[in-house]
């Protein structure tokens, strides 16, 4: 792809942060959008940034959860739109518990959202985007997709399906050689509202943390805006990259679990113990 103007992209979780932020600038690119959340506030907000451009905007209340919702809203868009090029699979949820204590209901809640609701939209969108001949897959995972942590194993699980997902899906398009392909991105700390959205449960309180301390030191953590995890996404679409690092602290991070592939699971122990 060479560039965005006159395409056609879904994103999910477009009603703030990475999502809203993709909006703009694909929208002041001369891109079509076709925006999803499960905000309706947002989406509003979405909308009000990106109405100065000369583009066409539609919008869904959408559970990416719900397959049949993601099936509908793809179909909704290739008629809104005549068809579409890009899907950003960016919405996702963030909880933090011990195994022991996580419960079966927010396990599958996190699982739904951060992991079959990449499926859904990577799916449900696929089939409409080959038919462009010039359309990307864009897969959201995150710094907790390469190396894990205390208090993290839903979300760990998720981010890391999505990356052996993602990273497997670009090898048949590239064998496929049919003008589509994929990107991973894994964002380090971007300023989102993912950690005061975050669950939290008490068990936290057995590896001697407190939850609402916790939530405010990781939010300390998110330094990068949005705006620009947002440029460096669309660059990386534009370069046709197999995987996208984003901050400082996702490259540290990935190059230290290359030097001690086991070795930093002590490290992140003992931060965890020190929050």
């Amino acid at each position: 792809m060479k560039n965005f103007k006159n395409k056609v992209a879904a994103i999910t979780g477009a009603g703030s942060g990475i999502g809203q932020q993709l909006a703009v600038l694909l929208a002041k690119q001369g891109c079509h959008l076709s925006l999803s959340d499960i905000n309706e506030k947002g989406l509003t907000q979405t909308v009000e940034l990106v109405k100065q451009y000369p583009v066409t905007v539609t919008t869904k209340v959408l559970d990416v959860s719900n397959r049949d919702a993601v099936k509908q809203w793809a179909q909704e868009t290739v008629q809104d739109h005549g068809s579409v090029n890009l899907i950003f699979n960016n919405a996702g949820v963030a909880l933090g518990s011990t195994v022991e204590g996580a419960s079966y209901e927010d396990l599958e809640w996190i699982v739904g959202i951060n992991f079959w609701g990449v499926v859904y939209g990577t799916k449900e969108f696929l089939p409409f985007i080959k038919q462009t001949k010039d359309g990307h897959i864009i897969n959201i995972s995150s710094i907790f997709g390469l190396t894990s942590q205390p208090t993290q194993s839903a979300y760990n699980a998720t981010k890391f399906a999505v990356r052996g997902f993602t990273e497997s899906l670009r090898q048949e398009l590239d064998i496929e050689k049919g003008g589509v392909s994929s990107l991973c991105v894994h964002p380090g700390g971007i300023r989102t509202n993912i950690a005061k959205a975050a669950k939290m449960n008490d068990s936290l309180k057995s590896l001697g943390m407190d939850p609402n301390k916790s939530i405010k030191q990781f939010d300390k953590f998110l330094r990068t805006p949005p705006e620009e995890a947002a440029r460096q996404i669309l660059n990386a679409v534009l370069k046709d990259k197999r995987r996208l690092l984003i901050g400082t602290d996702a490259r540290i991070v990935d190059s230290f679990q290359r030097l001690f592939p086991t070795g930093y699971q002590r490290i992140a122990a003992l931060a965890t113990k020190m929050m």
